[in-house]
């Protein structure tokens, strides 16, 4: 294992709950690096773990085993490698801010900083990618010294916010009310779990509501979790709401085809974690049942791989099957093409005989008795 433990940090939850400005808040912090929402290294985790598999499969005939190199080592290895790719382009992150600066005044704001001094260490980085609710485990395995950052939202005002988002032409993440309530307690359940398995020293839940009622102090809570001190400047982006859909108060998200007892689990859900601000002590049960989770996403999606080659295999002998075929038809074509000029030419040929003959019959009509008396003549 590397003898330094990386420590990114993860701002997970629902969309549409704040992860995106708690996300900007942090990455003013001058040992923080602020991250666009990646999307890929959560599903990394999951393919590094099918690769391992691939590698172990034959037992000790398997590289990986026969190297003895276990799961969380071949993964936290590549998770190390991802740490320190992110934090040697931080120059690249900064110059690209500038241009975009420079092209487009209005795409920046002064409270969305990458860096505010040259000096600003940036040691660790956070990305606010809210899918990575579903991704927990398997970012543990790539970064051991990872801390998560939950924020909860209220669950109606996060489906409002859901479905104002898409019709204001954002991108769509549900299709409608019912798919936003069980989306925000398919990813609110994850943190959950996570939080009881790993404990408030891996997992932080925050309140959105302090965040926007009580910025100073939930600021002060998050980066005491993080083992960071406070700085007043993680206020900036507050200043001004990014990525937000302003739902209108005449806006109605609902609709007659929505389960009642879904919008009834989820709200009840969301009223207790709005009374509920106690922190769990990390349970071997939750755990398990997280590991065992993982391994079974692990499972299907390389199941999935499987299908998806052997479909790619038959798909390719189709097409190959196909060429073969299309060339056969092509070569038949001028086959039948030099056929048809031959029989062209030889047409031709014909109609050039059969006008001499044409003409001799003429000749031989006009002159009958001169021609028979030679031939007759010729005899003798």
């Amino acid at each position: 294992m590397p003898d330094k433990i990386d420590n990114p940090i993860f701002v997970v939850g629902s969309p549409r709950s704040g992860t995106s400005i708690l996300t900007w808040c942090l990455g003013q912090h001058p040992n923080i690096l602020v991250q666009e929402e990646s999307n890929w290294i959560g599903p990394l985790a999951v393919n590094l773990a099918i690769g391992h598999e691939i590698g172990s499969a034959r037992g000790e005939h398997s590289q990986l085993s026969a190297l003895d190199i276990r799961r969380d080592d071949f993964m936290a290895h590549f998770g190390k490698s991802v740490n320190d790719l992110i934090l040697s382009h931080r120059r690249q992150f900064e110059m690209n801010l500038r241009s975009t600066a420079l092209r487009d005044s209005s795409q920046v704001h002064e409270g969305f900083q990458i860096a505010r001094s040259q000096s600003d260490s940036k040691s660790r980085w956070v990305d606010g990618t809210p899918e990575y609710s579903l991704y927990i485990c398997g970012l543990r395995k790539l970064f051991p010294g990872a801390l998560f950052i939950h924020i909860v939202r209220d669950v109606d005002s996060v489906v409002r916010s859901l479905l104002n988002f898409d019709r204001l032409g954002e991108g769509s993440l549900v299709a409608n009310e019912q798919q936003a309530y069980e989306y925000w307690l398919r990813t609110v359940n994850a943190c959950l779990e996570a939080e009881r398995a790993y404990g408030r020293e891996i997992v932080h839940r925050l309140q959105y509501s302090d965040l926007i009622n009580n910025p100073e102090s939930a600021l002060r809570s998050v980066l005491t979790f993080l083992g960071e001190r406070y700085v007043p400047v993680c206020l900036e982006p507050l200043r001004l709401r990014i990525n937000s859909s302003n739902v209108p108060a005449s806006f109605d998200a609902s609709d007659p085809k929505t389960d009642p007892a879904v919008v009834e689990k989820a709200r009840r859900l969301s009223a207790e974690l709005e009374k509920d601000s106690k922190h769990v002590e990390p349970s071997a049960i939750a755990t398990t049942e997280m590991e065992t989770a993982f391994d079974q996403r692990v499972c299907e999606v390389s199941q999935l791989a499987k299908k998806v080659i052997a479909k790619d295999l038959v798909i390719s002998g189709l097409q190959k099957e196909f060429d073969e075929r299309t060339a056969w038809a092509l070569r038949l074509k001028e086959e039948v093409e030099a056929k048809d000029l031959a029989i062209r030419r030889w047409k031709e040929k014909v109609k050039a005989k059969d006008l001499v003959i044409v003409g001799l019959h003429k000749r031989l009509s006009r002159r009958p008795v001169e021609i028979l008396k030679r031939i007759l003549g010729g005899n003798r």
